[in-house]
């Protein structure tokens, strides 16, 4: 390029100005430099604040905190300034300082006062938002604090308010929703619609990924004969359920304690952690058996070792039955002290008597059986036994003073000092007299005497009469009748063998229907009436047996036409005991027994007459040994 050329090209290029690099020519009008260094600067003044716009989010410097504002500039020609509460947390305490960066919401460019109007809350909520439409999207799990109750569900604070339906809470109904209120919870977003303001979150969709994960590892390691933790999930009457991570186990009622369970939830609580040991495990059926007992050893394994036979022990009144009481002597071991056990001289009808559910008492082991798990126990055997001493106190034929406290059909019993009884058979009430029961001649409550008739301290048995108090008047009677006497008497009853008749108060006879005439009666009712009067023969007396025979048509026969029967001397009966009477009377039976067998020489056949006589007298003889 020439000389020439490279001048020209200077000339016509343009000289650079000093006001934001403006081209001036040199034939363009000439401009004062002041007017255009304002121009530039208010145009470069201008173009800073080009990419600030209304309702976006930006990011500025805190320049000033006061008492009640927080001036902030995001790099716009004017400062905004925001109330101090918006910057203060839950407790009140303020968050920022000068020179911090915040982000702020470009709510306006400029008010009435020329400030521009920012909001840091509403750009905190604007970031939340974003924070949860990516949530939802990426189905993350967030974490929100229940606010409160609401009508189908709870209300949610994840940063805006949001619903959590009732149905979404947990894996089963929950029915108490307030008792979540300020709990917070792990949750994931299932519906957004940010024009509307709304947002569903679900915590069952959380639990229920939780849950497979668990019960995979679960069931991986689980095996029998392992120690693992578990919660309490649900308590039944019959056990407790526990969950294992995914996987319920049943924890039974008898394998919670070696001891007295009355239920579950003397135990245990819902929501406890706990140990248990797994007993058995159907892989098949996913069904787990649990044991909490067995973390422990059995107690009754050494149990003959702390208990032997003859030890005192104290123990606790835990259940009272029927026939005892159950008694805890260590946790796990439970002995039974029988109704029988528990007082010497007490007749008592139920434990309650003595006893009640957790007094602590006193016992002797009686026996023990480790294997059957069983413990017998008196608490009547801490106490000397009262018994020892009847045998010396009551002496057999003394007369004792007592109260009447029960009657059965057999006896009564009568009590002769507190808590010793002594029974009255029925037989021994009357020596006349034919009694029932003995509310026939007795009452209960009643004062009355008696004769000791024996002792047996083994047994506990005192056997007492009161017809001993007064003499056997069958006794007297067979003193002073023998057979062949004569006696009045007074017919009480008449049945169809014969007439009973009472020849002295309380002794009766029987006259047999052979007896009442020399007639053949048939119908004693058609012939006799009772309280008819008439003397009689005695025509056999037998004192071991209480039986009088007599004899009307007797009267008429004469004084020596019959054999005697049993018949005894005044002076015998007196000087012999009633023993001794009853002695001979076998004796004789005996001797006559023998005397029948003996072999006999064969009498002559009599004749068809004489034979009818004899069958009719023996007839008789047999009818009269009947009597």
């Amino acid at each position: 390029m020439s000389a020439t050329a490279e001048t020209k090209k200077k000339e016509e290029k343009p000289k650079q100005g000093t006001a934001g690099g403006t081209a001036v020519l040199e034939n363009a009008p000439q401009i004062d430099d002041s007017v255009m260094d304002q121009e530039a600067m208010a145009e470069a003044y201008e173009m800073s604040f080009k990419n600030l716009s209304e309702g976006e989010v930006v990011s500025g410097i805190v320049l000033k905190v006061t008492d009640s504002k927080v001036v902030i500039d995001v790099g716009y020609k004017s400062e905004g300034i925001l109330n101090v509460q918006e910057f203060l947390n839950a407790d009140g305490e303020l968050v920022v300082k000068q020179g911090d960066s915040v982000d702020v919401l470009l709510e306006s460019t400029e008010n009435r006062e020329g400030f521009i109007v920012l909001s840091r809350e509403k750009a905190e909520r604007m970031k939340i938002w974003d924070t949860i439409e990516k949530a939802y999207q990426d189905q993350a799990v967030i974490t929100g604090r229940v606010i409160e109750r609401v009508k189908g569900g709870l209300a949610v604070d994840i940063g805006v308010r949001a619903f959590l339906p009732g149905s979404q809470v947990d894996l089963h109904p929950v029915r108490n929703l307030d008792s979540l209120r300020g709990q917070d919870l792990r949750l994931r977003v299932i519906k957004v619609n940010k024009r509307r303001g709304n947002i569903v979150l679900s915590r069952k969709a959380v639990l229920e990924e939780e849950y497979y994960k668990l019960r995979e590892e679960t069931l991986r390691t689980l095996e029998e004969g392992i120690i693992v933790e578990g919660v309490i999930k649900n308590i039944t009457d019959y056990g407790a359920f526990v969950d294992l991570g995914g996987i319920d186990g049943l924890l039974h009622i008898t394998d919670m304690s070696w001891g007295r369970v009355n239920h579950p939830s003397d135990l245990f609580n819902i929501g406890d952690k706990i140990e248990v040991k797994v007993l058995k495990f159907d892989r098949l059926d996913e069904k787990v058996s649990l044991g909490y007992k067995q973390l422990s050893d059995d107690p009754w394994l050494t149990a003959p070792e702390r208990f032997p036979v003859a030890i005192r022990v104290d123990a606790r009144v835990v259940s009272l039955t029927d026939y005892g009481a159950f008694v805890e002597l260590e946790e796990g071991v439970e002995g039974l002290i029988h109704i029988s056990e528990m007082t010497w001289n007490k007749r008592i009808k139920h434990p309650s008597k003595l006893l009640k559910i957790g007094d602590q008492v006193e016992a002797v082991v009686l026996e023990i059986n480790a294997n059957e798990r069983r413990i017998s126990l008196g608490t009547k055997q801490t106490e000397p036994n009262p018994w020892d001493e009847i045998g010396e106190k009551y002496a057999i034929n003394s007369i004792v003073n007592g109260t009447v406290r029960n009657m059965t059909d057999f006896g009564a019993f009568i009590e002769v000092e507190e808590g010793v009884e002594g029974l009255v058979h029925v037989s021994d009430l009357s020596w006349t007299k034919k009694i029932k029961h003995p509310s026939e001649v007795l009452t209960k409550g009643a004062e009355v005497s008696a004769v000791v008739l024996n002792v047996d301290p083994d047994n506990q048995r005192l056997s007492l009469g009161i017809k001993q108090l007064e003499p056997d008047k069958w006794e007297e009677f067979f003193s002073r009748h023998q057979i062949g006497d004569v006696v009045h008497g007074r017919i009480v009853r008449l049945t169809n063998f014969g007439a009973f008749i009472e020849v002295e108060e309380g002794i009766e006879g029987l006259c047999h229907v052979s007896e009442l005439d020399e007639r053949r009666i048939d119908d004693p009712e058609k012939h006799f009436q009772v309280d008819q009067e008439f003397d009689v023969k005695i025509i056999k007396m037998n004192l071991l047996e209480r039986k009088i025979g007599l004899s009307i048509k007797a009267m008429k026969e004469p004084h020596d036409a019959r054999e005697p029967a049993w018949s005894y001397r005044q002076q015998e009966v007196a000087t012999t005991s009633i023993a001794e009477i009853a002695g001979k009377q076998l004796g004789a039976l005996k001797r006559k027994a023998e005397k029948a067998r003996e072999p006999k020489e064969e009498a002559p056949k009599p004749e068809p007459k004489e034979a009818a006589a004899v069958e009719a007298a023996d007839s008789k003889g047999e009818t009269d040994d009947e009597s």
